[in-house]
């Protein structure tokens, strides 16, 4: 069974509470009260995941839409699985991950996604970040610290 990370349910509230703010700065929308419901039970019960199937329909839907909005896959367009290799040095999933992504379910995606970005090691967040960050003209703190004045 797939679980939803803690810091899924916190983005999904920052996302909610943007897009719907708080009209007198103290009443949340419905979407951040069902969330916040589970975000306080996980930080309370010292939880940091929670079984999608435990999620009430309103918290589930609010997530979803929050969901919709985050980019699918973590492809770059480099896959080095249809090279033989297990681990793609391009997005850093497996051989089974790139190959059954399209019938992985949202939650499921989101745990390769948490996976892959904490292991920070496949070019996605390194080589072709920092061209991004180049061709964009954003200065990255690390890029600045080597440089002399």
């Amino acid at each position: 069974m797939a679980a939803i990370h803690i810091t899924d349910i916190e983005a999904a509230i920052n996302w909610w509470r943007a897009k719907k703010p708080s009209s007198d700065g103290l009443a949340a929308c419905a979407e951040v009260q069902a969330l916040a419901e589970i975000y306080g039970r996980l930080v309370y019960f010292h939880d940091s995941e929670c079984d999608e199937e435990r999620l009430p329909p309103s918290a589930m839907d609010a997530w979803l839409a929050w969901y919709a909005s985050t980019p699918d896959a973590p492809c770059i367009a480099i896959c080095s699985t249809s090279q033989g290799d297990a681990l793609c040095k391009g997005c850093g999933r497996t051989f089974d991950e790139v190959q059954h992504w399209p019938v992985l379910t949202p939650t499921e995606k989101r745990i390769t996604w948490r996976r892959i970005t904490q292991e920070g090691t496949a070019w996605r967040f390194n080589r072709y970040a920092e061209r991004a960050r180049e061709s964009s003209g954003i200065d990255h703190p690390q890029a600045s610290e080597g440089k002399r004045s």
